[in-house]
């Protein structure tokens, strides 16, 4: 079990890293309004290079965030399904930690909250 949490760790590591380049989170924000040719997200980000775009796609394909399918002479890049699970994982303890902390802290003002009655006195 050890290793497996170590394993995930290491995998959501890679891909945190690989959506900390804002260059890729711009290829992921362009495939998420559907799947698109290398040439296509090339046109969308020209302040880069095909050879730029192309190795931050293998990153991206790399750590599963992106699949690729071959189409005649092209390559159709879209986001793979699962791509994210890791991360949501990782994300959801935390998001659940809070969700439980402010709640307590929502029902300890609830029932402290000053009474009409109280503050004329």
């Amino acid at each position: 079990m050890r290793l497996y949490k170590a394993s995930l760790i290491l995998d959501v590591m890679d891909v945190f890293e690989a959506v900390a380049e804002p260059n890729r989170r711009a290829l992921l924000d362009a495939l998420a309004q559907g799947e698109r040719s290398a040439g296509e997200l090339v046109a969308l980000l020209p302040r880069l290079t095909q050879p730029a775009v192309s190795r931050h796609l293998r990153v991206l394909r790399e750590v599963g965030l992106v699949e690729v399918r071959p189409d005649a002479q092209r390559r159709i890049y879209a986001l793979r399904a699962d791509g994210l699970v890791e991360i949501d994982e990782w994300i959801g303890r935390y998001r659940r930690y809070w969700a439980r902390h402010l709640d307590a802290l929502e029902h300890h003002l609830a029932t402290t909250q000053p009474t009409p009655e109280d503050s004329r006195e």
